[in-house]
């Protein structure tokens, strides 16, 4: 998967445009999911200077990005006729969701298993695997 990951509020406590405490397990949960060969791209409203931090601070960790406010290490956008400020992600981790930032640990599980946040909940709730729903057309023609 391809997971853009903010910054302040969700690698590290909000503290912008220092940088704040790491937010426990955030640095170690990425690096983890970066050895399952997932994408990270560090998606951050810094720039200049204050990204080049955030990056060294991350790096300093131990924790490299794929890429950095941009879809591919090499994307430049006067040599990109379809650059976009939005990235191209599977998945979006920024303490800014609906609902804010889930502890590590159920975001891990989450990309991990492939579950919605849904999923995870009823799972917790009644202390059983969530049941898949059935396709459109498995259900359309009774398979």
């Amino acid at each position: 998967m391809v997971i853009a990951v903010d910054f302040d509020g969700t690698i590290v406590e909000h503290r912008y445009p220092s940088i704040g405490r790491e937010i426990p397990f955030a640095i170690d949960t990425l690096k983890k999911l970066s050895s399952e060969r997932h994408k990270l791209i560090l998606w951050s409203v810094r720039e200049g200077k204050l990204l080049d931090e955030a990056v060294a601070f991350c790096r300093e960790r131990g924790l490299e990005f794929y890429a950095v406010n941009r879809d591919y290490p090499e994307e430049e956008k006067n040599l990109n006729n379809h650059f976009s400020r939005k990235l191209k992600a599977d998945v979006f981790i920024d303490d800014r969701n609906l609902g804010g930032l889930p502890d590590w640990g159920i975001i891990y599980e989450m990309i991990n298993r492939k579950l919605t946040y849904e999923d995870l909940m009823r799972k917790y709730e009644y202390g059983s695997e969530p049941e898949k729903p059935k396709s459109f057309f498995a259900r359309l023609f009774g398979k």
